[in-house]
């Protein structure tokens, strides 16, 4: 055994020890809990030597990882990791993370210990599904990896992450469907909750604020209701809780909803569900046979059949109504709001986005228009003040 003192007064130990490969050293030393720890294998010295000064240096400046630490499973973190989650995320958000971690994640990386996960490797499991796969699903998949081994790094399991820096591929952004006035009220009188429709698409609410209000939540003095919950379908069960950025708020209706939340709250209670009967939530049916895909093609039908005849008698053809979902109103609402004349933060309050930069984002599509308002705007204004007068000599 050789004990020695690196240049900043830290103690080791070498052992010299036999294999049948010869002559062997271990660094034995002290981890920064005081336990003790030891790496063997080296063939001089001086190796063991300088990785006992290596070791010192980390216990130091707060960068050391115990080599059984990194010897730890993902599959053992991520089980740790997926518990915890389901605490700090909405049901939805832990439904979708917890198959990403089930179907994707865990059966590939559960076995491999968090040492030996390199950078390359993430980037090519990335590629490989990313070829079946949906842009969103891949990333739910990264998003669910990268953030257990960010657990791992905080906890100095890991100096770094390699599933940070990853090329993701690009979500493509389908065109969103905006229906017209006239379209709304069609689309209403063809479905079986006509006043729902016409709700969602003047008031902006996502389909689970909307059927969770509740007769308390309306104040029709003021024209307004309270966002207060958010009734989630996840995996068939509908799960009540608050609002997608948990923040409440109030949204104003237009004046001529007001007799329709009346005749909704209507002989009900206080803690009565404005939409549907008693407690028990509404919901839009199956994607495929619900009462609002129902309604959809029933107007398109008619739409087609109209558009058919015109080209017949060689007239301008009428639009189609575009097929939609409920969450399709919403994109309506920001659409027929900012037509009427609403600004940004008008809009941003009425949706619950967390900021204007995010209704902007979303919608830059519908701000167009204003662009060429404004040009016009300070093509009158520099013409005003400038044009208009007298020239200096």
């Amino acid at each position: 055994m050789r004990s020695f003192t690196n240049d900043k007064g830290l103690m080791g130990s070498v052992y010299k020890y036999d294999t049948k490969q010869g002559s062997r050293f271990e660094a034995r030393y002290r981890r920064p809990d005081g336990k003790p720890a030891r790496k063997g294998g080296f063939r001089l010295k001086r190796d063991a030597e300088n990785y006992l000064t290596t070791v010192e240096a980390a216990k130091l400046d707060g960068s050391y990882i115990a080599p059984s630490d990194s010897r730890l499973t993902l599959g053992a973190l991520g089980s740790d990791w997926i518990a915890s989650h389901r605490a700090w995320v909405k049901p939805s958000t832990f439904h979708s993370d917890e198959s990403a971690w089930r179907v994707h994640v865990e059966p590939k990386w559960g076995g491999r210990a968090l040492g030996s996960i390199r950078h390359t490797e993430i980037q090519a499991w990335i590629s490989e599904i990313a070829q079946t796969r949906s842009a969103t699903t891949v990333a739910r998949a990264h998003g669910v990896l990268a953030a257990i081994i960010d657990g791992a790094v905080k906890d100095k399991r890991l100096t770094s992450n390699p599933a940070r820096e990853i090329k993701l591929p690009r979500k493509t952004k389908g065109r969103r469907a905006y229906l017209t006035h006239e379209q709304v009220e069609r689309l209403a009188v063809a479905s079986k909750y006509p006043d729902l429709v016409r709700f969602l698409a003047y008031t902006g609410l996502r389909w689970g604020e909307a059927t969770g209000l509740r007769v308390r939540h309306v104040d029709r003095a003021a024209r307004r209701v309270r966002v207060e919950e958010n009734a989630v379908n996840v995996n068939g069960t509908v799960i009540v809780g608050t609002p997608k950025t948990h923040e409440r708020r109030s949204v104003v209706y237009p004046a001529f909803l007001d007799g329709a939340l009346g005749a909704a709250c209507d002989r009900k209670s206080a803690d009565d569900l404005l939409w549907g009967a008693g407690l028990e939530h509404l919901r839009p049916g199956d994607s495929r046979k619900g009462w609002f895909v129902g309604a959809v093609g029933r107007v398109r039908a008619a739409d087609q059949e109209a558009a058919a005849e015109a080209r017949e008698r060689g007239d301008e053809v009428p639009p189609v109504m575009p097929v939609v979902t409920p969450h399709d109103l919403r994109h309506t609402a920001a659409s027929l709001a900012i037509s009427a004349g609403a600004n940004v933060k008008a809009v941003q309050r009425m949706l619950g986005h967390s900021s204007a930069a995010m209704t902007l984002d979303r919608y830059a599509d519908l701000f167009e228009d204003d662009l060429d308002t404004v040009a016009v705007a300070l093509d009158n204004a520099r013409n005003a003040r400038l044009l208009d007068r007298p020239s200096r000599s």
